[in-house]
């Protein structure tokens, strides 16, 4: 295990504060939040023979993404080696969920979903990591809403000793059948009035627990409500519209279209809300703003 020098880390920081367009006093965040998570998570890997996986849930334009490269930045300050999943990476190809769309339901075409992502490309992501296997670490493109070839990917190749597994619904678990029968938006009512997407994607969050139950360490950014979710996912949409440029952001999708896109997600989202708030092993509450509180780490037993 190499340590990093303190005016390594300090330089470590300052670049990713550029790279992420943060400013200066995002390091009091990092001191704040996320160091006392990694300090935890350094002191459960301590007894694993293995990788161990993170799993860090928040909502859309949440942070996590974020949040994922500080903790991957601590943690290699420790001389942890250090990768990151995105779940959004797991997503089926376009022509995958036109297929699903067709035989099962329209709504599943559009990403987001339980039901829209691969789970056995993640099992055999995990698995491989864990076995110190190289393994391609595959892309999504949401610009133009599909995965990229995975023989264009470059390896990740071992031992990886921290995997940080982040999305929006990482560590969720599925409703009880009786919370399915009333919708719970317009999206709802008018495109599932049977029910038969929201079953199909409750069922198959039951076939991501080989994804979810390999996770060490479970880390939620609490929104304060499900409404502030869609001005957060705006500001996401600007922000990759202003990176791409005008001509690479024709896939992008404008206010309208992002006010129906968030419905996919608010069922599940309001149900983890209530869910993760209790099971989840750090809490971090986030104001409208996204200003975080670290409301609690739990710590191993006899740490």
């Amino acid at each position: 295990m190499k340590l990093i020098m303190k005016s390594e880390l300090d330089e470590a920081v300052k670049r990713f504060l550029d790279e992420e367009r943060l400013p200066e006093n995002y390091v009091e965040l990092i001191d704040r939040i996320y160091r006392p998570i990694a300090a935890e998570i350094i002191t459960r890997h301590a007894s694993s023979t293995t990788c161990s996986v993170i799993g860090l849930c928040g909502p859309q334009g949440s942070g996590k993404s974020t949040g994922a490269k500080a903790l991957k930045l601590l943690l290699e300050a420790q001389g942890l080696t250090t990768a990151v999943l995105s779940i959004d990476d797991l997503y089926l190809t376009k022509q995958a969920r036109a297929a699903l769309g067709t035989s099962v339901h329209p709504l599943l075409e559009t990403r987001g979903p339980p039901g829209t992502h691969d789970v056995d490309l993640g099992k055999e992501l995990l698995d491989a990591l864990r076995s110190d296997r190289p393994v391609p670490l595959p892309t999504f493109d949401k610009a133009i809403d599909d995965r990229r070839p995975m023989d264009e990917e470059p390896l990740l190749t071992g031992p990886i000793e921290i995997l940080i597994f982040e999305g929006w619904c990482v560590g969720a678990r599925a409703q009880p059948a009786v919370a399915l029968k009333m919708p719970v938006n317009a999206l709802e009512a008018d495109e599932d009035s049977h029910g038969t997407w929201r079953h199909y994607v409750n069922a198959a969050l039951e076939d991501y627990r080989v994804l979810f139950d390999q996770i060490d360490y479970l880390v939620y950014l609490r929104p304060p409500s499900f409404e502030v979710v869609a001005a957060w996912r705006q500001e996401q949409e600007d922000k990759l519209r202003a990176k791409l440029g005008q001509s690479d952001a024709v896939g992008l999708m404008d206010g309208r279209q992002i006010t129906r896109f968030i419905q996919h997600y608010e069922r599940l989202t309001r149900h983890i809300i209530d869910d993760l708030t209790e099971r989840a092993d750090a809490l971090i509450d986030l104001d409208a703003e996204r200003t975080p509180t670290l409301i609690r780490v739990r710590v191993a037993i006899g740490a």
